[in-house]
């Protein structure tokens, strides 16, 4: 039998107090608590946040927009499931964080499974070929990488998971 979740996401309000908010690494910090709604309201990006289920508290996030990767940054292997336009449209998940209080709780994989099957279902209305992250230090990376992503050639911080296998995480 699954554990229970014990947290919930739903798009950024106004009735979500974000003051508490740390997960250790100032920018992502100041983003949630200053930031995220200027940029949800100005279409920049959309913030969704995890709220634990007893409390109602803020204690992660991630955003979603769209973006595009340069077909050259593309690995050969992974350019030949794609159209051969000199841009590819994708998802980007800007930024992504839990709260120090719930580390090692698994919700860090909670945020980015729901980020994903957002992005999913997004790209069956909107073309989207994968989804891509910009991982803020080496453990953001490694993160990443245990779920499937994959290096961009001209940038070593930036990655992507094609749509596709995406698509096969939830099937």
């Amino acid at each position: 039998m699954a554990a229970k979740p014990t947290w919930r996401i739903e798009p950024l309000g106004k009735q979500h107090d974000r003051a508490a908010f740390t997960c250790g690494i100032p920018a992502l910090d100041n983003y949630i608590k200053t930031k995220a709604t200027q940029d949800g309201r100005r279409d920049a990006a959309k913030a969704y946040v995890a709220l634990a289920l007893k409390t109602d508290r803020v204690v992660g996030y991630y955003t979603l927009s769209n973006t595009g990767i340069d077909l050259s940054a593309i690995p050969e292997a992974d350019v030949a499931r794609l159209a051969r336009y000199p841009i590819v449209g994708s998802t980007l998940i800007g930024r992504l964080a839990r709260d120090l209080t719930e580390k090692g709780k698994g919700l860090g994989e909670f945020l980015l499974m729901h980020a994903l099957y957002r992005s999913l279902a997004l790209s069956r209305q909107i073309a989207s070929a994968a989804v891509v992250v910009e991982a803020k230090d080496h453990d953001a990376m490694t993160f990443y990488q245990r779920y499937g992503f994959k290096r961009l050639l001209q940038n070593e911080r930036k990655l992507f998971l094609p749509m596709r296998t995406v698509d096969r995480l939830f099937k």
